[in-house]
């Protein structure tokens, strides 16, 4: 999963009454981004742990 680009300032109208703004689309799909990146590292820093007491 890619780290999705910001609206350009042209894909916004500024005016705010668009549903959904290209920015609200931009936000939830970064939250889903960092959701995605957040539970990647916690499945590594797990894999790691469980690849040392597989060790010890």
């Amino acid at each position: 999963m890619e780290k999705p680009d910001k609206p350009t300032p042209n894909e916004c109208c500024g005016g705010g009454s668009c549903c959904p703004c290209v920015w609200d689309d931009y936000f939830e799909k970064l939250k889903l981004w960092q959701e995605y990146i957040k539970d990647n590292e916690l499945y590594e820093k797990q894999s790691k742990q469980d690849q040392q007491h597989i060790k010890d």
